[in-house]
């Protein structure tokens, strides 16, 4: 016997163990020697297997490659080690622990085999059961972490990758901070203290996901314990609530607006009754002789109950919601009057233009308080100019499918009429924009506003059943669009759009680029329906390196035009320079002469204005892709 051959049979002592299953074959695989351990193990008598081809326990559970190396290796002469899944006569499935070992002639070549195997049943169905339990945690909506006690991330499930962009191999071993928290202790800190009382933590928090957008997030810590009682491990559950939150504020500031409505009524109510008098006793005092003096001071008491007089009468409109007698407008005459009034009313540095739809649809509104909207919206445009620019009306007609109504939550499935006001002004910032409907907020100077016109217009609106949209950017203008559902004769358009005769993808890949969530999933999931595949990214950056992965296969780019770390044009800019033929379509909820004709300087030929419909988003890809 080779001396090789001696020191592996040395090497394996614990063949003679009792628990050993042992098992001789020829240089063919026919079985010539079993110990009793296997009998018992596959449940065939010794006379049942001698002389039978190994084959017989085989489970068809390994693949044929699996098979080949091992055959390979041992036919060479050398040791293989492993595990095997075999069936026993009943059929029932169990693990070996595999050494098998070539008995080699004078030619070195074997023939014959030692196969040395012990039962691993119990540890495989284990690891089974952990894997199922694995495979349930991945299936969770929640993102499951488990952190050692040293705060490094010891298991990351799929739910957790979706939800802050990082994948399990890219977490594995690092500090849950510097991962979800952007490096900031703080959180992990008050974990600590909270659960060094109790073994369970709660709280609500802000983290962060790779691509660096801001979650709120409901985060539940238990540390979990071992047999002797001591802390070994600590299991965190995180829920993204951004979405509920969002819902949460806006009911909210709908409840606190009606708070506010009700409340200014009451002192409305009351002001009128102390204004009425003192304008009919003002008026009863001037029929009398009176000097210059008295004169001045009664007219400048009667100048200011009368303003306040007004300012008592917008707050009952908003208060009172609006109602009024509906009857058929034409908005194009309203707006036809309204343009006459600004061109001379207006400073001369502020150009007015306007545009309306000819076929446009009638309403069923209140003539006035439309007229009041329009108005509010034209005086807030002309404040946001000081040094002049351009104020654009414009009237069409628009149909608002599921698509759209799923971006904007206001928003209805049929016929609207579209009414927009957008300015070249100043602009907003964000925390701004989010404030301008609240009554009595107000960016002017004291005594300079009441800030009542745009809380008015909105309730007028939605008072007609219809909603505002405002997009604006700090230095870069403002633009509101007030969408009110068209009269009932027009017919109503067919509800279910998978129906329509919208033109379909033929598999094309396309990349969506939006820092909103909501917007990226109904986008998504309307070019998915209709025969496309999609990729998505939360902002610039994260869309570059989607491209450079699978740059050779995207037909098509979606970008929003405005977006944290790397906005739309530079991220265009930079997919220009990386694939001069790209296909890109811009979208935007507000878009400048200036920022149009940059982006048609990129080569980019196709502008969706936001929200938009399925049917403007499916039309445009299919004819960029044709056009291309």
């Amino acid at each position: 016997m080779p001396e090789n051959l001696i020191k592996e049979l040395s090497d394996l002592k614990f063949a003679l163990d009792e628990s050993a299953i042992v098992a001789i074959t020829d240089q063919r695989g026919l079985i010539t020697f079993v110990n009793d351990k296997f009998c018992k193990i596959s449940k065939y008598a010794r006379a049942e297997l001698i002389g039978q081809d190994h084959r017989i326990i085989n489970s068809g559970y390994h693949p044929k490659k699996f098979i080949k190396n091992l055959w390979t290796t041992i036919a060479e002469g050398n040791v293989w080690r492993g595990e095997l899944r075999n069936r026993a006569k009943d059929g029932s499935i169990y693990w070996v622990d595999t050494t098998i070992v070539p008995f080699l002639n004078e030619d070195g070549k074997p023939y014959q085999y030692i196969a040395i195997r012990y039962d691993i049943t119990e540890r495989k169905l284990a690891e089974e059961r952990i894997r199922q339990q694995a495979s349930l945690l991945d299936k969770a909506q929640d993102a499951i972490l488990v952190c050692d006690l040293n705060y490094r991330i010891l298991y990351w499930n799929k739910s957790a990758e979706r939800i802050y962009g990082w994948t399990t191999e890219e977490v594995l071993g690092k500090e849950i901070c510097d991962v979800i928290c952007a490096g900031d202790d703080s959180q992990i800190t008050k974990a600590r203290k909270a659960l060094a009382g109790k073994d369970e933590y709660k709280d609500e928090v802000r983290q962060i996901t790779k691509s660096g957008a801001s979650l709120q997030i409901e985060t539940r810590w238990t540390l979990v314990r071992s047999e002797q009682d001591q802390p070994d491990y600590m299991l965190i559950i995180n829920t993204d609530i951004t979405e509920s939150k969002k819902v949460e504020d806006q009911l909210l500031r709908a409840q606190r607006m009606e708070s506010i409505g009700t409340l200014a009524g009451g002192i409305a109510h009351d002001l009128n009754n102390i204004l009425s008098p003192i304008l009919m006793a003002v008026e009863m005092i001037q029929l009398n002789d009176l000097d210059e003096d008295s004169e001045r001071w009664l007219a400048l008491v009667k100048e200011n109950a009368e303003r306040g007089a007004d300012l008592v009468s917008q707050v009952l409109s908003f208060a009172r919601g609006m109602t009024g007698e509906r009857i058929t407008v034409q908005i194009k005459h309203l707006i036809k009057d309204l343009v006459k009034v600004l061109q001379k009313t207006l400073p001369k540095s502020i150009d007015v233009k306007f545009n309306v739809d000819p076929e446009l649809s009638v309403i069923s509104a209140d003539p006035t308080q439309i007229h009041q909207v329009l108005m509010n919206l034209c005086i807030n445009a002309r404040d946001a100019m000081p040094l002049g620019g351009t104020l654009s009306i414009t009237a069409e007609n628009t149909f608002l499918d599921e698509n759209f109504a799923q971006m904007q939550p206001d928003a209805r499935v049929g016929h609207y009429v579209m009414l927009t006001v957008k300015d070249t002004g100043r602009g907003m910032t964000p925390e701004i924009s989010k404030r301008i409907f609240d009554p009595f907020f107000t960016t002017k100077e004291l005594g300079k506003g009441t800030g009542l016109g745009l809380a008015t217009a909105l309730s007028i609106v939605k008072s007609h059943q219809g909603f505002i949209n405002v997009y604006s950017e700090a230095g870069k203008g403002t633009k509101f669009t007030a969408y009110l559902p068209a009269s009932e004769n027009v017919v109503a358009a067919p509800e279910k759009t998978s129906n329509l005769p919208y033109p379909k993808g033929s598999g094309e890949l396309v990349l969506i680029v939006d820092d909103e969530e909501n917007i990226l999933q109904i986008t998504r999931a309307t070019l998915e329906k209709f025969g496309y595949r999609v990729l998505t990214a939360g902002d610039g950056t994260e869309a570059l390196a989607v491209f450079a992965e699978h740059k050779n296969g995207i037909a098509l780019v979606l970008t929003d035009m405005a977006m944290p770390h790397m906005d739309g044009l530079a991220t265009i800019r930079v997919l220009k320079k990386l694939n001069p033929s790209l296909n890109i379509i811009a979208a935007s909820g507000l878009s400048s002469p200036e920022q149009l004709a940059e982006i048609n300087a990129l080569g980019v030929d196709f502008f969706l204005s936001k929200p938009f419909t399925a049917e403007k988003l499916l039309t445009s890809v299919a004819a960029l892709l044709q056009k291309s």
